[in-house]
């Protein structure tokens, strides 16, 4: 028996409106996330992050902070929009488990929400009792935004597939799918990868300003310049190369798996793409302002979560080349 089967047999009009809103729930809780992650962006490109000093959860040792600098409210307002992250999540978590029956990959969705929801918790708070935060230009700190970074990606794919699931019910198989698994397993590590080294290089520009693009192009080509600086100049190649790659591949699923969503989820991947890429080369060219860094960071959020459903689309369980 399918899970289709399982919720026609077990689910009255009632149990259907109660998944419908489960649904509408989860999509808004992405949502909702893509708003803490815009807000961190800005907690780092104003250099805020210390703006509670080395104290976590407390704000300054205190639990209500006196806000005589800007980056205290910053960072604050920061903890406490991320802090909803977890009743938000939590409810998700209940109520998944109420509305769909055992096996149901809905369930699986919303325990990978929670446990991500935990280390992503314990990350941020790791930044800011390490002092990994403000001007801090270690490599630890390089090395902690990037696990960060990618544990957020994954903590907005779990909540794009419970949502996802939530409605078709169908889980997600690389087991007998051909060419079409291992595109896009290659295709969502690269945008993994490309994810990072954006990431780096917005905490470059964060951390070594310029005045303008020539003198960055300058400081990141001379030969005395911090090896930091240096991997600035790497992240449009590697952008460009997984655009190619991730375009071709968006084209090629989109045929192979003719059905309307797959189709839907390639065209917007290959669009938001490109759209990114373009926003990239626009940021870079006015000296990565806020505003622009935002976008760019929504764009790549919205393909990283187009791409995850995309696969969820052409790898459903059962369907087999």
């Amino acid at each position: 028996m399918d899970f289709d089967q399982q919720l026609d047999l077990s689910g009255s009009r009632e149990a259907i409106m109660r998944r419908t809103r489960f649904t509408q729930y989860a999509w808004g809780v992405l949502v909702y996330n893509l708003f803490v992650v815009l807000w961190g962006a800005v907690v780092r490109a104003s250099g805020s992050g210390d703006g509670c000093g080395k104290h976590w959860p407390l704000c300054g040792g205190n639990l209500a902070p006196v806000f005589q600098r800007v980056a205290t409210m910053i960072e604050y307002s920061h903890r406490l929009s991320s802090g909803l992250v977890v009743p938000l999540v939590v409810i998700l978590f209940i109520w998944g488990y109420k509305a769909y029956p055992k096996g149901h990959p809905v369930r699986l969705g919303v325990a990978l929400a929670v446990l991500l929801t935990i280390i992503e918790a314990a990350l941020g708070a790791g930044l800011v009792l390490l002092g990994l935060v403000g001007t801090n230009q270690s490599p630890a700190r390089f090395f902690m935004m990037s696990w960060h970074l990618i544990n957020t990606l994954l903590l907005l794919m779990s909540i794009s597939l419970t949502a996802w699931w939530s409605a078709s019910g169908r889980p997600i198989s690389f087991r007998g799918q051909g060419n079409i698994a291992l595109l896009l397993g290659v295709g969502l590590c690269a945008a993994l990868f490309l994810a990072v080294s954006g990431s780096i290089t917005a905490l470059i520009d964060t951390l070594y300003p310029s005045t303008n693009l020539w003198a960055a192009l300058r400081q990141d080509m001379a030969p005395t310049t911090h090896y930091m600086i240096r991997l600035r100049l790497l992240h449009p190649i590697i952008a460009i190369s997984v655009g190619i790659f991730t375009a071709l591949m968006a084209s090629y699923v989109a045929r192979a798996r003719p059905s309307s969503e797959t189709k839907r989820f390639a065209r917007n991947v290959i669009a938001i793409f490109w759209i990114d890429v373009a926003a990239g080369f626009l940021n870079v060219w006015l000296l990565a302002p806020v505003g622009m860094q935002l976008l760019h960071l929504l764009l790549t959020d919205l393909l990283w979560i187009n791409l995850v459903l995309l696969t969820a689309a052409a790898l459903p369980k059962g369907f087999s080349d």
